[in-house]
């Protein structure tokens, strides 16, 4: 008399209990079986010729990389070792492309390629995406992209659709359509049967069996959040069947990070290798997600009789420098970690100091501002007001003075052009610092400005336009001599004519005020930029966006930082 479910169409008992048990014990004994196959059987891309080659002479640091890591394997290549990997090479340096290249020199056979690449932004996994499409040279049947998104993505594509249509006949070719809008088969040796509740449509064989994945981390989190409905099973096997890379790592914070390092430790304990990718990784972030790793493997090496190891690697543009697997140097404690750790970044520390100066930063003193208004009434709103007109009129000033050094000459219009970027903590002081330079901001008789804000909260569509423009117009890698190629783009031509026509008009300003949006995903290129500071990872991340794609030393300031925030000057005195 017992029944396990009724049939949701007539509402009636459906399923004896016994006969429920018997069969979902069918079903697991099947699957069961078959896990061992998850980890050797899913596919995985081969014969990269890309990933091959060696890098331009400016990138040889990513083949120098998988030389010491393909040396480390040596002739141990059989056995199973755990790796955790920091890649710490400078913004604008090639990370995501070395990134594969290091995954393949890890994979089983040193040629083949299967590994998930989790970041936290959309269009940042789009890029990836695009990147590895383009540049690595992956098929549809070895990338899928997935950020959760159907808007972001129409979005995305049709921008990747005018700029081919601009930029090259258009071919009809289907295969360089973006991955998700295609049905792909993903042939493997796993049989199917009995996943019908793991694989309820072409998107979850797509993020299973694709060998290389690019997707925003909340793909795999559930992974490490056994709750009803199953929803971990999914994840939990793309980590089984594929080692994972973390790129910008250090753009998460609280919650966040923890959660990151249960998902660290649960790779660990599927016998995958991680890497964790960006400019700024603190030190006790890369040793407490060490940790993680290594407390992961040991669960995977106790219950595979697979040898207690783990190897580290910790690479920049400069030097890779790997711990050897030989029984008596390689090392799992923490205080080994840190030590190893500290002479990588004093190495790290040596060489940045010889390189040539692209940024040079001033320290803009706000304390006047606070010293004009501390007599003030505390509680008086326009005390407030006139604070924050100050802290933005001390930016804009700053600005206008670093144009002066850093612009380039429009051979055209004989005006002399910059580019640069306002940096602001929050979306209102953003919008407020807009509405200022374009309403009361005097500018010099002969300069003008042309704004635009740019922060999280904008309508999606108009924010998809704004990426659009500025990757258009913020590749910067033209040489020295040649001109900017944000002159030849019609929006920036238009301007520059338009003011040509007084003659008065010398210098031209054209000023994105952003949020930490512009921080990481952004392969822009400014002359200057002002910092309202907020973190020293977000002072790092944003210098990375000027001169990003340009040679050369500098002789004067590109980067103004302020003193103090613009909350920390309006609180000023305060009770």
């Amino acid at each position: 008399g017992l029944f396990a479910n009724t049939d949701r169409k007539t509402n009636h008992l459906k399923q004896k209990l016994d006969e429920h048990l018997v069969g979902v014990a069918k079903h697991a004994l099947k699957n069961a079986y078959n896990l061992p196959a998850f980890e050797t059987e899913l596919p995985v891309a081969t014969d990269i010729n890309s990933l091959k080659k060696m890098s331009p002479k400016a990138y040889r640091w990513q083949d120098k990389a998988v030389d010491k890591i393909t040396k480390w394997r040596g002739p141990h290549q059989h056995e199973k070792y755990g790796f955790f990997a920091v890649n710490m090479a400078s913004t604008g340096c090639g990370k995501t492309f070395a990134n594969a290249k290091i995954m393949r020199a890890l994979s089983k056979d040193a040629d083949s390629l299967r590994f998930t690449l989790a970041l936290g932004l959309r269009t940042l996994t789009l890029q990836t995406g695009d990147e590895y499409r383009e540049r690595i040279g992956l098929e549809n049947d070895e990338l899928a992209v997935l950020i959760g998104s159907s808007a972001v993505l129409e979005l995305h594509n049709k921008q990747r659709q005018q700029l081919k249509e601009l930029n090259t006949l258009n071919s009809g070719s289907e295969s360089e359509e973006c991955l998700l809008d295609e049905d792909i088969d993903f042939g493997c040796d796993v049989p199917e049967e009995g996943m019908a509740t793991v694989l309820t449509n072409d998107g979850d064989r797509k993020f299973l069996y694709a060998p290389v994945l690019s997707c925003t981390i909340d793909h795999l989190m559930a992974a490490t959040e056994c709750v009803r409905g199953g929803r971990y099973i999914l994840p939990s096997l793309r980590l089984m069947s594929a080692d994972l890379v973390i790129d910008e790592i250090d753009d998460f914070s609280g919650e966040d990070l923890v959660a990151i390092g249960r998902l660290i430790f649960f790779t660990g304990m599927m016998g995958r290798r991680v890497m964790i990718s960006s400019a700024t990784i603190p030190p006790y972030l890369a040793e407490g997600y060490f940790k993680a790793y290594r407390d992961g493997w040991r669960l995977y090496a106790a219950s595979r009789n697979a040898p207690n190891l783990i190897g580290c690697a910790w690479v920049d543009e400069f030097n890779t420098h790997v711990i050897s697997n030989s029984a008596n140097e390689v090392s799992n404690s923490i205080r080994d970690y840190r030590e190893q750790h500290g002479i990588f970044i004093d190495k790290r520390a040596r060489e940045l100091a010889k390189e040539t100066a692209k940024r040079k930063v001033r320290i803009i003193d706000t304390q006047c501002i606070i010293n004009q208004h501390k007599s003030l009434p505390v509680n008086d709103e326009t005390t407030e007001q006139t604070k924050q007109q100050a802290y933005f009129d001390a930016m804009a000033q700053s600005a206008l003075s670093m144009h002066s050094q850093q612009y380039t000459l429009d051979v055209k219009t004989q005006l002399q052009v910059s580019f640069g970027v306002m940096r602001m903590a929050n979306i209102s002081p953003c919008v407020s610092l807009t509405h200022y330079l374009l309403t009361e901001f005097v500018c010099p008789a002969d300069t003008e400005i042309r704004v635009m804000p740019y922060h999280s909260q904008q309508v999606l569509l108009l924010r998809s336009h704004q990426e659009q423009h500025l990757d258009a117009v913020l590749k910067r890698k033209e040489e020295n001599d040649e001109p900017p190629l944000a002159f030849s783009q019609p929006i920036i031509r238009q301007h520059l004519t338009n003011i040509s026509r007084n003659q008065s008009i010398k210098q031209v300003l054209f000023i994105l005020v952003a949020t930490p949006v512009e921080e990481v995903g952004r392969d822009h290129d400014f002359d200057w930029a002002v910092i309202e500071p907020s973190s020293y990872r977000s002072i790092v991340q944003l210098a990375g966006r000027v001169r990003r794609h340009r040679a050369g030393e500098i002789l004067s300031p590109n980067i103004s930082l302020m003193q103090h925030n613009l909350r920390g000057v309006i609180k000023a005195h305060q009770p």
